[in-house]
């Protein structure tokens, strides 16, 4: 399977996996029903159960870094990262296990129910009364991440991110004019820079969980950093993570939702001026992501449709781009 540990199949994991489980479960807890889950581009996703000696059946997923992935996080660090989350009071999955013993990078976390694609979360009518909800709710989570106490991540690293990623760029080789003259305009208008905090870094609809009591779970923690807290803000709305709806926080609610609720949780108070900034440079940075997917499918490092299907997306954001340039 394509972007598995090194030689090692799904059905050979189950010994080694159970292994690491004994510790949390004790003796004779075996592995069942491990298969790997739709989506996760840098990351193999399985979801499976731990069966203890006793008969008690517990649902998990196990996350394995991949070869040729995007650059992120390694997932030790990603663990770290649930779990000070967790205590600052993000609905996050619960960190069962991680470390290297299964042939590369994983970690193990309970499996949260609730749905996590997006165009069912913004068209389920299981989900009809909390999806006017969930912009304000979005706000309080990302308060709450923003209150992750830096100190205790110090793996993060805190780079400038309109230099970093306009690197990435010039570091494919590829001329990309709408995309430079966006990094341009980026660059001459930057706001000024806010506190530092805690920085998700791909906070969106599409990660993360909700049922129909709301949100019960952020995902995906592999390209955390510390930054601006307003980053968080602006790639939530990305037009990209509307998923085809008007409203242009994740496709389900409103700037005012999410800011009025960002602020009353304890978050700083937001600078739309700023936000509007942080959300042109969330798109040309999607851009850029979309353009390093494709190259992965082709110079073959992962031959891939998804892959492949993101390159043409380029344009799209910066025809996205071009638009919100004033």
């Amino acid at each position: 399977m394509t972007g598995e540990a090194p030689g090692m199949e799904l059905d050979r994991l189950a010994g080694p996996l159970s292994e690491v489980l004994a510790e949390r479960y004790g003796a004779g807890v075996e592995v069942r029903g491990l298969r790997r889950d739709s989506g996760g581009a840098s990351r193999v996703t399985c979801g499976f159960e731990a069966v203890t000696a006793a008969g008690e059946v517990r649902p998990l997923i196990l996350r394995l870094a991949t070869q040729g992935a995007m650059a992120g996080g390694p997932l030790a660090q990603e663990a770290v990262l649930m779990r000070a989350a967790g205590a600052a009071g993000v609905p996050s999955p619960e960190v069962i296990a991680a470390g290297d013993e299964l042939g590369a990078e994983f970690v193990v976390m309970e499996r949260v129910e609730g749905e996590t694609i997006p165009r069912r979360i913004l068209r389920d009518p299981a989900l009809a009364d909390v999806r006017p909800l969930l912009a304000g709710q979005c706000g309080e989570v990302l308060a709450a991440i923003h209150r992750i106490p830096v100190a205790g991540v110090p793996q993060l690293e805190h780079a400038d991110q309109l230099e970093a990623w306009r690197s990435v760029l010039d570091g494919i080789g590829e001329p990309h004019p709408a995309l430079e003259f966006a990094l341009g305009w980026l660059a001459r208008n930057r706001p000024p820079a806010h506190r530092t905090v805690v920085v998700h870094g791909d906070f969106r609809n599409g990660n993360l969980i909700v049922g129909p009591d709301g949100i019960r779970a952020v995902l995906d923690w592999e390209l955390a950093h510390l930054g601006d807290p307003l980053e968080d803000l602006g790639w939530l709305c990305v037009k990209a993570w509307r998923f085809g709806a008007e409203p242009p926080v994740g496709g389900f609610g409103s700037y005012d939702q999410l800011i009025e609720a960002y602020e009353k949780a304890g978050g700083a108070e937001v600078d739309r001026v700023a936000l509007r900034w942080w959300e042109m440079f969330g798109v040309a940075r999607w851009a850029i992501i979309c353009v390093m997917q494709a190259r992965r499918h082709l110079t073959g490092g992962e031959r891939s449709v998804e892959l492949a299907a993101l390159g043409r997306r380029v344009a799209e954001n910066e025809w996205d781009l071009l638009r919100m340039l004033p």
